[in-house]
């Protein structure tokens, strides 16, 4: 499957592929919800916004005071499935870190009913987080997609993986991420590496 089918696959539990090809918006587009990700008075219009009020359907599999897990309307496999916290918030950095505590901490207790369900051996977690990784909902949601052995679901998993070369390039990206983190930790998030 090419790389641009899957990313439609993907992008489906949005707004399905057209049966035929034809003038329109690209079945690789975002929804209209998500067309200005900046906007917080997007919540109104924002699908899963729409699921938590009871306004549009979805098979809910779990929900708490926090968040709510879902089918994933255009699976990958079966049982796909979604978290998502009930408060909108368009990306991972703008989510606090304790809704994303309680999304992440719903994660084995998920993973592991689903897989039993599917009669998975596996999972993926996935978090698309901005567009340039393939966020079409600004909505922030955490996949749970269900694996099995041999199942060929992403072809970069055919790809012979290079190893880290400890050189002055790797050193360099680490002095990076490091500065970055001082940045932010200066900031008063309150969130220190012990490697400062």
């Amino acid at each position: 499957m090419d790389t641009r089918r899957r990313l439609a696959i993907l992008c489906s539990h949005l707004r399905p592929i057209a049966a035929a090809p034809g003038p329109g918006p690209s079945p690789l587009s975002p929804s209209a919800c998500v067309s200005n990700p900046r906007n917080d008075d997007k919540e109104n219009d924002c699908v899963f916004c729409r699921i938590i009020r009871g306004q549009a359907p979805a098979f809910k599999l779990y929900e708490d005071e926090m968040c709510i897990c879902i089918l994933d309307t255009s699976p990958l496999s079966q049982g796909h499935s979604l978290i998502i916290p009930k408060s909108h918030f368009n990306s991972l950095e703008a989510t606090p870190p304790s809704v994303i505590a309680a999304m992440c901490s719903k994660v084995p207790l998920l993973g592991n009913a689903i897989m039993k369900a599917t009669g998975s051996d596996s999972f993926n977690l996935l978090v698309n987080n901005g567009a340039s990784a393939g966020q079409v909902i600004f909505h922030t949601h955490i996949h749970i997609i269900p694996r099995k052995a041999h199942d060929c679901l992403w072809t970069t998993e055919s790809l012979r993986r290079n190893p880290l070369k400890f050189n002055h390039e790797a050193s360099q990206l680490v002095d990076f991420v490091r500065e970055q983190l001082s940045s932010v930790s200066e900031d008063g998030k309150g969130q220190e590496s012990s490697l400062s």
